[in-house]
């Protein structure tokens, strides 16, 4: 005889954590003025991101209509472009038109991500609710700034103690689960209806990491984020209609998220839902790189000028870092792609060793085969300083330190090289915000004619008058002729 066990049909109340996510954004103000200044600036970022991608054949080609010549009336505006899709597609295409060049904003903590990801979603919802026929909704780009602050509330909060990598899922599963509340919200959904929305973001298979790292990093970790701001846009919708949520999707026995996905551990958080993650969001500022290096590539822009006419010098390179790096971006052998070149912790200190620079250009093909560049990093020794691994978990601190020595083969070295803070923390905000401002006029510069590019430039500057903006007024101002 063999026991069997009886599961009970009785539905459960919703998982706590679905609930406490409905309740944030269906009931608890924003009061913070820092909070909505930085997701100006994040707003203005991002898209500035999405037009400098637009620069690269690769990821144009991931745009548009899923079947040529299909025409959508009245459709969601794709910034830089021409398309007028619908929200499902125009989420795609935003949030991978944003996220292409790893440029976009940052959050480090047990599990890192780019909060701004989720403006795919929300500025996807928010011109197809403006440009409805019928009972079409005057959102503002204030109701987006809101939008945003709780986006990257839900990311980074659940972020700080929950590492999805380690269990082999990427960082994607946040943008769905942040960017699937704030659009069931903005759609005017009801707080049950987030519930359920956010139920089946849980449940969804999810991506696996595979993509980040070596032998197989490539364009796919490009479009992630796309695609998880386009599928929780569809869960959105889904509710809506009436699609049933499963209450305890993070903790039923045996199927539920917690016990197939997470290795039965529940996710944990120690803090309240604010505007915490906004307030502290690290820009990327100088470099197109993955964050944990950007402090390193500053080390070696100091070093070029001491290196760059003795590189046949060079005896070895020691690059100290935190241990995320080191797992993470530190890579021997051949790099196959910009992708993968992107997410090198010794290629990023490379080109500014080499050539005083480091631009989303010297990821391609073109400046890849240099072979001073695969010279050098086979001289590169990377080293876990234990103080940089523990401040950079440390809440009161989040340094993303590195430090860059180059040795010779006379036996004379160049100083230890040591940046802590990279400048786009909130500990370097003041220093940040005037080259933030330079990065967003420049890359405007790339796709826009100056006349747009000024009118764009005027509005943002003027937060009241952005704030006031209608959405779909707004979405226009990026439309490409």
């Amino acid at each position: 005889m063999s026991a069997h066990s009886t599961e009970s049909n009785i539905r459960p109340e919703p998982d706590r954590e679905l609930v406490a996510v409905a309740d944030y954004v269906c009931h608890t103000p924003i009061s913070s003025d820092e909070a909505y200044d930085t997701a100006r600036y994040c707003l203005m970022d991002s898209l500035g991101c999405a037009m400098l991608a637009l620069q690269y054949p690769a990821c144009r080609k991931h745009l548009g209509t899923i079947v040529p010549g299909t025409i959508v009336p009245g459709g969601v505006r794709v910034p830089g472009t021409s398309y007028q899709l619908d929200p499902i597609n125009a989420a795609f295409d935003i949030g991978c038109t944003i996220r292409w060049l790893d440029y976009n904003d940052t959050w480090l903590a047990a599990e890192w991500g780019h909060p701004s990801d989720n403006l795919g979603a929300i500025l996807s919802v928010a011109d197809y609710l403006c440009r409805r026929p019928r009972d079409a909704r005057r959102l503002t780009i204030r109701n987006v700034l809101t939008a945003m602050i709780q986006a990257h509330e839900i990311q980074g909060v659940l972020a700080l103690e929950n590492s999805f990598n380690r269990v082999g899922l990427d960082h994607v599963i946040l943008v769905k689960v942040a960017s699937t509340a704030v659009a069931t919200k903005l759609l005017g959904g009801s707080q049950r209806q987030i519930v359920d929305a956010l139920s089946h973001a849980f449940i969804d298979g999810q991506s696996l990491r595979t993509y980040r790292h070596a032998p197989n990093a490539g364009q796919r970790k490009s479009w992630a984020a796309g695609d998880a701001t386009s599928r929780a846009v569809r869960l959105a919708l889904l509710a809506l209609q009436g699609e049933p949520g499963l209450p305890s999707a993070l903790t039923v026995p045996k199927w539920g998220f917690h016990d197939v996905l997470f290795k039965g551990n529940p996710l944990k958080r120690s803090r309240p839902y604010g505007s915490y993650v906004m307030e502290n969001v690290l820009f990327k500022i100088s470099f197109p790189a993955e964050f944990h290096a950007q402090t390193a590539a500053e080390c070696a822009m100091t070093l070029h000028p001491l290196v760059k006419d003795r590189l046949d010098e060079i005896d070895h390179v020691v690059l100290t870092t935190q241990e995320s790096a080191v797992r993470i971006i530190s890579k021997t052998g051949p790099l196959h792609n910009p992708a993968d070149r992107d997410h090198s912790l010794q290629y990023i200190v490379a080109i500014p060793l080499i050539f005083g620079r480091l631009t989303a250009d010297d990821y391609e093909d073109a400046v890849a085969k240099d072979p001073r560049i695969d010279v050098l990093r086979a001289k590169m020794q990377v080293v876990e300083d234990a103080r940089y691994t523990r401040e950079y978990l440390e809440s009161d601190k989040r340094s993303i330190a590195n430090a860059v020595q180059v040795f010779f083969k006379d036996g004379t070295s160049t100083e230890k090289v040591e940046v802590e803070y990279p400048v786009g923390h909130r500990r370097r905000r003041t220093e940040g915000t005037p080259l933030l401002m330079q990065k967003f006029a420049a890359n405007l510069a790339t796709q826009l004619k100056p006349e747009k590019a000024k009118a764009i430039l005027d509005l943002c500057a003027d937060r009241q008058r952005l704030e006031a903006t209608p959405v779909d007024g707004f979405m226009a101002m990026w439309v490409r002729e």
